[in-house]
């Protein structure tokens, strides 16, 4: 299978059908109805939209942006989304995996995330509508009356209406149950809507006839704080017995942000009430709002982790491609040749690539399971449904912060492959870094994603389940691994659990001896821990089916016969190429790990006896 600049389609495959046997889940009745063939299909059909349609489009949108009219007060979003997005929703992709009872396709949650990576490799900015939209369709399935599901879920199903998410304020960021949003309960059962609403991706644009904001706002003389928060749906227009559209409802655009990257997306401050005519209608009861939201926020930020693994893998791609092609220098190989050569042949180029090659597999793959981890919870029973549920929960933050922070750096490094031309903007990668950054800002910050595992995964969680179905899974994968891979890789994964373990039984310590500060002080350096653990866990499962592959095709999986055999087969160089990524990642990357562990250990105070006097760099009087 050809490469294409944006993802490795080989490694999806590999991913979706030799690590986690997605076929396999069509011998459950939820999922009867597709098989491999299906699968390869749609994802043949995203890559070709992605590649032809969206890529291009997001290029143009980078230039022209998103558009504010203030006296119309509507957003307009670059003419080459609306083209593709047209396609897109002809092509089904709003509603694969909603239900088919509301104009989906059902398809596994784990098919879904592989498409996305498509997308999001192919414009960041673009696939965020998309997010949104399918996140607010699935509150109003799960939490809403039969007359909000009849009124609104097919038509966001079909990609016919968008959505978003209405969480931030001025003054309620990160610490939402801040919000000032008030809502005032009418004789007929809905509530009259009034604050301001900021940073509201796709909060307003001309791709859909309507979009439907869930909006978190404060009924009158309820509590202050998380507990007296409630979740509504406020629709951009109102919608008429026929399913019609009818008048504006009164929330407008105030404005919208300028931006580092994304600037094909909208992100919009929102009005809600100027007028006194803001109706919004309650989803789920009074004061369950932010465990309602929860249920989206959690979606989002596996949305988050995938656009962050389709920005590193674009990048990757990229610089693959321009190394092949680029010639600087000499080989290094050939001694007294001083003729030009590409840059791939370069040990330091080789090692760049090698690094991105390594994290963006893992990345992928432990993305996937997290998405499969969800399906399996759902058509599962009993223990195996509870297990699956709390591998995905403990997942989740890894995902999203760790694939967000790797996606900044491997698109630097992409940068750096390509030298001077990398800083400039006719080459993709510039715009890919621009991008990427905000993935480590939104859907909670990458330091709330690292305090949620510390914290609610791990030491706050009943007999810490989360974390112990984790090591389960990884000490399945050292037993099927013993005499398949080299010892000294399953060593590493081995040793790694247990020096986590004695790092986490002395958190726990702390957390009996209620010393707080210091747990949260060391919360970051915790889940990038987690998440090097958790990708050293990936690349040992692909030794143990790459391994075996390899032999199959080349006998050996070493040494100049195996070499030989991948220059002229391509499976056997996809196998071998994913060999090499595994063993650089244990062998090399993961000895970082344990520098991780000693940070958290060293019991150092700095962070705690640091004082608001000691940072300069303040406002003059």
């Amino acid at each position: 299978m050809a490469l294409n600049p944006l993802v490795d389609s080989r490694d999806v495959r590999f991913v979706l059908f030799e690590i986690l046997e997605a076929d396999k889940l069509s011998k459950h009745e939820k999922f009867s109805g597709f098989d491999k063939d299906t699968y390869e299909a749609t994802l043949e059909l995203a890559e070709q939209l992605a590649v032809e349609q969206v890529y291009p489009a997001n290029a143009e949108a980078d230039k022209t942006g998103a558009k504010y009219d203030p006296k119309a007060k509507t957003v307009t979003v670059p003419e080459g989304y609306k083209t593709a997005m047209n396609l897109y929703i002809e092509s089904g992709f709003p509603g694969l995996g909603n239900d088919p009872q509301w104009g989906g396709t059902g398809m596994p949650e784990v098919i879904c995330r592989a498409v996305a990576d498509y997308f999001s490799a192919a414009g960041v900015a673009f696939i965020v509508y998309d997010t949104l939209r399918g996140g607010a369709s699935r509150l109003i399935e799960n939490f809403g009356t039969d007359e909000l599901k009849k009124i609104y879920l097919e038509k966001m199903s079909t990609g016919q209406w968008g959505g978003t998410m209405c969480l931030t304020e001025p003054s309620a960021g990160s610490d939402v149950g801040a919000l000032k949003t008030k809502a005032v309960k009418q004789k007929d059962g809905t509530y009259l809507l009034t604050g301001q609403k900021i940073f509201i991706t796709a909060g307003d644009n001309d791709l859909y006839e309507n979009i439907i904001h869930p909006v978190l706002a404060r009924i009158e003389g309820d509590p202050p704080g998380t507990p007296g928060i409630s979740i509504f749906i406020v629709p951009k227009y109102h919608v008429n017995p026929d399913g019609s559209l009818g008048e504006r409802n009164d929330i407008v655009t105030s404005g919208i942000e300028h931006k580092m990257g994304i600037k094909g997306s909208a992100t919009c401050s929102l009005s809600l009430g100027d007028n006194g005519k803001c109706v919004g209608w309650l989803l789920g009861e009074e004061r369950q709002g932010m465990k309602i939201m929860f249920q989206m926020m959690n979606e989002a930020r596996l949305d988050v982790a995938d656009q962050a693994l389709g920005a590193a893998s674009s990048a990757y791609m990229h610089s693959v491609t321009y190394a092949k092609n680029r010639v600087q220098g000499s080989d290094p190989a050939k001694k007294g040749d001083f003729a030009s050569a590409m840059i791939v042949k370069h040990p330091d180029v080789k090692r760049m690539l090698l690094w991105m090659k390594s994290q963006v597999e893992a990345m992928r793959m432990l993305t996937l399971l997290a998405a499969i981890s969800g399906d399996l919870s759902h058509v599962e029973q009993g223990e195996k449904a509870k297990e699956a549920k709390g591998l995905l929960d403990f997942l989740i933050p890894l995902c999203k912060a760790g694939n967000s922070d790797l996606a900044w750096l491997v698109t630097s490094e992409a940068m750096q492959v390509y030298g001077g031309y990398g800083f400039c903007s006719e080459y993709p990668v510039e715009q890919l870094a621009r991008d990427s950054k905000i993935l480590a800002i939104y859907e909670g910050t990458n330091g709330i994603q690292s305090m949620d595992l510390t914290m609610r995964k791990l030491l706050m969680n009943p007999e810490m389940f989360n974390y112990t179905v984790f090591k389960k899974r990884i000490a399945q994968t050292l037993e099927k691994a013993k005499g398949v891979v080299d010892e000294k890789y399953i060593a590493a994964v081995r040793e790694g659990v247990e020096k986590m373990d004695a790092t986490v039984k002395k958190l726990a310590e702390l957390r009996d001896q209620k010393k707080m500060l210091d747990i949260l002080a060391i919360a970051t350096p915790l889940q990038n821990a987690m998440r090097m653990l958790a990708h050293a866990w990936m690349h040992l499962w692909s030794l143990t089916i790459t391994v075996p592959k390899l032999k199959e095709i080349a006998g050996d999986v070493s040494g100049e016969k195996a070499l030989n055999m991948a220059k002229d087969n391509a499976e056997a160089a996809y196998y071998y190429g994913r060999i090499l990524s595994a063993r650089y990642y244990l062998g090399s990357e993961f000895k970082h790990f344990e520098g991780y562990l000693n940070y958290i250990t060293s019991g150092e105070q700095a962070v705690i006896e640091a004082f608001d006097e000691i940072f300069t760099g303040a406002l003059p009087q």
